[in-house]
């Protein structure tokens, strides 16, 4: 049988990060009544996996068996190519438990020029998940190219945002107005892919 989900179901978004309702709802066109996991008090699974799509599948299965409604999981991050993928899954984890973006930036920077490559390519992953409660899931990945400046650049967006110039482009993510970065970022190609996949 082919999943889709109805407009209006209501879908737990397995985050505890309130700021991403809005971008998540937008970029679902605001067909379904979003609650995150954060709001319904379930806990935050190990993300044990070694791979973006391991990791969304993971919360994504959690939130839905533990709340007994579909649930949407995003695994997202970036990687370095002279870092050899650095950050990768562990993007988050280099802000540290306070989410200091800032302080990751300057690690990215740091660990760069250690390396002495002037290779600067970079890209951000998003992987997405939705799983039924007990049940089968779909998973997609989107992937945006482009190279890192320092120092940063700009205040919108969140995390690497700031240091991230997608490819074709001069200005960085953190300069971006919200709609021209949402209609290219590596999280707008995966959403276009799941919504193909569950609602078209």
């Amino acid at each position: 049988m082919a999943l889709k989900l109805e407009a209006g179901t209501k879908l737990v978004a397995a985050t505890h990060n309130p700021g991403k309702v809005p971008e998540i709802a937008a970029l679902l066109e605001g067909r379904f009544e979003i609650i995150t996991a954060g709001q319904l008090g379930l806990p935050e699974p190990e993300e044990t996996e070694s791979t973006f799509v391991g990791n969304a599948l993971l919360k994504a299965r959690h939130a839905a068996d533990l709340s007994g409604l579909p649930a949407l999981a995003d695994d997202s991050g970036l990687s370095v190519t002279a870092l050899a993928g650095a950050p990768g899954i562990f993007s988050a984890r280099w802000a540290g438990p306070t989410k200091d973006f800032a302080m990751a930036m300057k690690k990215v920077e740091e660990r760069l020029e250690e390396t002495a490559s002037d290779d600067r390519s970079a890209w951000f992953t998003s992987a997405l998940a939705v799983a039924w409660p007990h049940g089968p899931a779909v998973v997609v990945e989107g992937r945006v190219d482009g190279s890192l400046v320092f120092p940063g650049r700009g205040t919108r967006g969140f995390g690497y945002d700031p240091i991230f110039i997608p490819e074709g482009h001069d200005t960085t993510f953190g300069e971006m107005e919200p709609t021209a970065k949402d209609a290219m970022s590596h999280r707008a190609r995966a959403f276009a892919k799941l919504k193909a996949a569950l609602f078209d």
